[in-house]
């Protein structure tokens, strides 16, 4: 379906591909990941050709349609049912030649065309999108400019994917959608009828709607069969194994160079110092597996603790107009270390009920109880466009600690994870994921006692996402978290509130339940548990059988070590005795029997150096995955 040949792309001067090739065979549902900045987007810019290469091409089958998210949602007047039936252009052309055309076979052709595109079940399949993306049956008929920003962007997601292009492209597709949104579109990818190739961050999408990995990492592209969590697991045993053999052919490189710088001037030895050069020579240089962790978060502990309720409600109704209240008769009860995660489509009042807590709305009758000293943070994708613009980390932390010294205020800034050098950019420069970072550490800034967290992930990448999760598990005070990244929700949540029709209630089950509930199909999690445990079984049993295979080779390697070691011993005790001058005055003849000896001895090393390196490199290609 998609050949990419040496392919390099270069955006204002920073190279992001460097002749990097991939093959996508035709029907793969495949993730494309990497860490925010490596040119994901820009890879999709130069498969739509709206970007030129620098080297290499990009192929495709002839009249392959291509479609992905526009870039601006639509606000026209039409109603959403017919913005996304006419992204089937070849289906709205033919209706249009319909209504028009005269001659009888091409009415004919017409007719016999728009039943081989299911031209007829294009309005509930159209529905059936638009239902799953959160628009109800009213909502569907509803003018696109009657919805916000966010909402639009589901119509534009909606309208590609009735169109079912040869070539599905979705660029982090669940930043707009809710959990109950995400749902549906994993399910939605895993059975899409074509090639689909996803960015996303979202490691539970990855997992489920995709069959194979696409990582972008150091400026090359590396296909990988499996989820997310089974690329994780291979990239990081290859990169155990990359170090292993990078220290292994430093010590083997060692000892040769060493051999060379003995003997390279000695007319005896230059034979075998020339054979380790050209051993030297054909060492293929391992890299050293660079560093990469992403800096955690930390959240600053509760400067003082209050005890449970922190927050009761009895009957509490809540809104944002007098007399029409979001949420009604809510009975509910936090405690100091309670996890919760807020389930529920958006426009439930998942945000309301943040605010309220968060002490921004009033509730309007009922009676809401906040225990002695309880502070608050919260944190909301919205809020980004609070950062003063030109003023850079350190200077908004200045603000909230005017007495202190530099190097306290740059300490803190670096708690919220950003370098040196982010900490004096302006805000307007920083990545979303920085952004997000630092209003982050700024929310949290005081110690709270309940930390709320609306969408927090949406900027941050799947390595930052993790250190989140880490962060929130450590952080000893309440938390609320509204958030589609079902992966963050399991690792962080031990309590699930729905909000639901007006109103807030603890949910008796679990996210696989869950999903059960808003998608209609079961998730089978214990078979897939059994499944993955019967798979990592194999893997284990493939490898011991592998090693098992190997194992007389294994055996003859450490047989070999071993016989060098003594050689090298002997050899040592010779040149030592050689070295004493009283040696050739008292018996010149041992002298003679012992030269004669370090030479044997050294040709035998050399032959068994050269035999270990051999069997070294065959166990290695033996046993690797």
């Amino acid at each position: 379906m998609l050949v990419i040949n040496d392919l390099s792309l270069r955006i204002a001067g920073r190279l992001l591909l460097d002749h990097a090739s991939l093959t996508l065979p035709a029907g793969t549902k495949a993730g494309l990941v990497g860490r925010n900045g490596t040119g994901k987007t820009t890879l999709f810019r130069a498969i739509t050709g709206d970007l030129a290469s620098e080297t290499g091409s990009i192929s495709l089958p002839k009249n392959t349609r291509i479609g992905q998210v526009a870039q601006e949602a639509p606000g026209t007047e039409e109603p959403l049912i017919d913005i996304v039936l006419k992204a089937d252009v070849e289906r709205a052309a033919l209706l249009e030649e319909e209504r028009t055309a005269t001659d009888p076979h091409r009415i004919a052709e017409i007719h016999i065309r728009l039943a081989d595109i299911d031209a007829h079940s294009a309005e509930s399949r159209a529905a059936t999108i638009l239902a799953g993306l959160g628009f109800d049956d009213e909502a569907q008929k509803r003018p696109a400019s009657s919805f916000s920003g966010g909402w639009r962007m589901r119509v534009a997601l909606a309208a590609v994917l009735f169109s079912q292009p040869d070539l599905l492209l979705l660029d982090e597709p669940t930043n707009y959608l809710d959990l109950e949104g995400t749902l549906w579109l994993e399910n939605y990818v895993s059975k899409y009828p074509h090639t689909v190739l996803l960015i996303s961050h979202d490691r539970d999408l990855l997992n489920r709607a995709v069959n194979s990995i696409v990582h972008l990492d150091k400026q090359k592209l590396t296909f990988w069969r499996g989820g997310y969590d089974q690329f994780d697991r291979q990239l990081a045993e290859q990169r155990e194994l990359q170090e292993k053999g990078r220290v292994k052919q430093e010590a083997q490189r060692k000892h040769l160079q060493s051999f060379v710088d003995r003997f390279r001037a000695k007319a005896s030895k230059a034979r075998q110092a020339q054979s380790r050069i050209k051993a030297l020579e054909k060492m293929k240089p391992i890299a050293a597996v660079i560093d990469d962790t992403v800096r955690p978060f930390s959240f600053p502990e509760p400067v003082k603790t209050v005890a449970s309720p922190i927050i009761a409600l009895s009957g509490v109704d809540v809104g944002y107009a007098p007399g029409k209240p979001v949420l009604k008769k809510m009975t509910l009860r936090i405690d100091a270390d309670d996890r919760i995660a807020l389930l529920g489509a958006n426009g439930n009042g998942k945000s309301t009920f943040a605010k309220m807590l968060a002490g921004r709305l009033k509730p309007e009758t009922g009676t809401m109880t906040v225990a002695p000293g309880l502070k608050v943070a919260i944190f909301a994708q919205h809020q980004l466009d609070d950062l003063r613009p030109e003023e850079n980390a350190y200077e908004h932390v200045r603000r909230l600690m005017p007495e202190a010294p530099e190097s306290k205020v740059r300490a803190r800034v670096a708690n919220f994870g950003l370098s040196t050098e982010k900490m004096n950019t302006p805000a307007k420069d920083l990545s979303g994921g920085e952004k997000a970072r630092l209003l982050m550490g700024l929310a949290a800034f005081d110690g709270p006692n309940l930390f709320i967290l609306d969408e927090p992930t949406n900027h941050l990448d799947i390595d930052s996402r993790e250190a989140l999760m880490l962060a929130l598990n450590d952080f000893p005070g309440a938390v609320i978290l509204i958030s589609h990244d079902r992966h963050l929700l399991e690792a962080t949540a031990d309590r699930l509130w729905l909000v639901k029709d007006g109103v807030v209630n603890p949910y008796d089950g679990d996210l696989d339940d869950y999903k059960t509930l808003v998608t209609g199909v079961s998730s089978n999690s214990r078979e897939r548990r059994e499944a993955e445990k019967a798979s990592k079984a194999d893997r284990r049993r493939e490898a011991a059988a592998r090693r098992a295979a190997a194992e007389p080779l294994a055996k003859e390697i450490r047989a070999t070590e071993a016989l060098m070691d003594r050689l090298r011993k002997r050899i040592d005790a010779i040149e030592d005795q050689l070295a004493d001058p009283k040696l050739y005055e008292k018996d010149p003849s041992a002298a003679t029997q012992l030269a004669k000896e370090r030479s044997e001895l050294s040709a035998q090393l050399a032959r068994n150096e050269e035999k270990w390196l051999e069997m070294s490199s065959e166990y290695e290609e033996a046993t690797v995955e």
